[in-house]
């Protein structure tokens, strides 16, 4: 009775808590050069991650080796199976994570029911977060990149000038049995989609979109490669930091002039965590330029605002795409009915 009264107080948090706490401060010189010291006598630090990107990871990775002599690992795997492993870990005494690298509507949602993250404590670098991450941020959790979502755009069976521009174009009776879409009623970009665009122009949008007898799939590859072969001249939404992948194909991509929709990722510290000072290094280096940098070239957005590196114009265009909407996730469960009353 006790385990089910703690999990409903926590989503009841989560459903009521929308906006962030505030940080903590930013540690001083002296107090940041201590963590350092302290954390290269750990001399090792453990990520699990619910991204599986081995580029991205081992490039940050090396890099934050380089720079610390500390050794980072990497364990990649599904949010649930990752949440299993902490479970077992904290039940039995047995720690080995130390750093959450997770969306945040995983992190949020898992951190408030089981408390398994503590406060970091500050970072220095995270005051390069731009405003509208930095109203995301609290003690346990800070975005250090995000997951753009656009349209994939068949090349040879629609022009350029024909293509639409953004969200609403979508409308247009052309396009009426011509969409391939993620499917918003599953776990996924369509989920994130519907939710975005139904909290920008509600209920009617979707009532209209869903009169266009899209044809949902679930598998992204075979849903570019769909569109790649001339069965369907759209898919959305394409994850644009994956159009480098396709881009031999016959295709093309769309950033909507409305703004993209998005998934952040965030960094937090395990409770337990067995390196703690390496664990607190290694989130504040997602936000250095180096890091920013790693995720940008991937095809990622950014949170920080004053990136130095130089990035080809094409992908600074995707590091720096526009946000539809702020990022809600109060009413998840909420957004995948309201998909199925309308996308039956």
């Amino acid at each position: 009775m006790r385990r089910v009264l703690a999990v409903m107080a926590g989503l009841l948090s989560l459903c009521t808590s929308v906006v962030a706490q505030t940080p903590p401060p930013t540690p001083s010189d002296a107090e940041w050069a201590k963590v350092i010291a302290a954390a290269k006598k750990e001399g090792s630090v453990v990520v699990y991650s619910g991204y599986v990107s081995p580029n991205t990871h081992k490039a940050i990775g090396d890099a934050f080796e380089k720079a610390y002599g500390i050794k980072v690992e990497y364990f990649m795997a599904r949010g649930g199976e990752l949440r299993e492993r902490l479970r077992i870990e904290q039940s039995t005494g047995r720690f080995l994570a130390d750093v959450s690298h997770n969306a945040l509507s995983q992190t949020w949602g898992a951190n408030r029911v089981e408390n398994s993250l503590v406060p970091h404590g500050g970072l220095p670098d995270a005051k390069r977060l731009k405003p509208e991450f930095a109203a995301r941020a609290d003690d346990t959790v800070i975005p250090i990149f995000t997951i753009n979502y656009g349209f994939l755009i068949n090349a040879n069976m629609v022009k350029p000038e024909d293509q639409p521009k953004g969200w609403r174009d979508l409308l247009d009776p052309k396009w009426k049995g011509k969409i391939l879409s993620d499917d918003p009623r599953a776990s996924g970009g369509g989920r994130v989609m519907f939710h975005m665009t139904y909290d920008k122009w509600g209920a009617e949008f979707h009532e209209k979109l869903a009169a266009q007898e899209l044809v949902f799939v679930r598998d992204y590859n075979e849903a570019t490669r769909r569109v790649a072969r001339g069965e369907y001249p759209i898919y959305i939404p394409l994850i644009l930091g994956d159009y480098a992948k396709i881009k031999p194909l016959p295709v093309r991509y769309v950033i909507p002039e409305e703004g993209v929709t998005y998934g952040s990722y965030g960094v937090g510290i395990f409770r337990n965590a067995p390196h703690p000072n390496a664990a607190r290094l290694l989130a504040n280096f997602y936000f250095s330029d180096t890091a920013q940098a790693v995720y940008a070239r991937d095809g990622h957005g950014i949170v920080i605002s004053d990136l130095k590196e130089k990035l080809d114009p094409e992908l600074e265009k995707l590091s720096e795409a526009k946000p539809l909407v702020p990022e809600d996730f109060s009413r998840i469960q909420d957004m995948f009915d309201r998909a199925k009353a309308i996308y039956k």
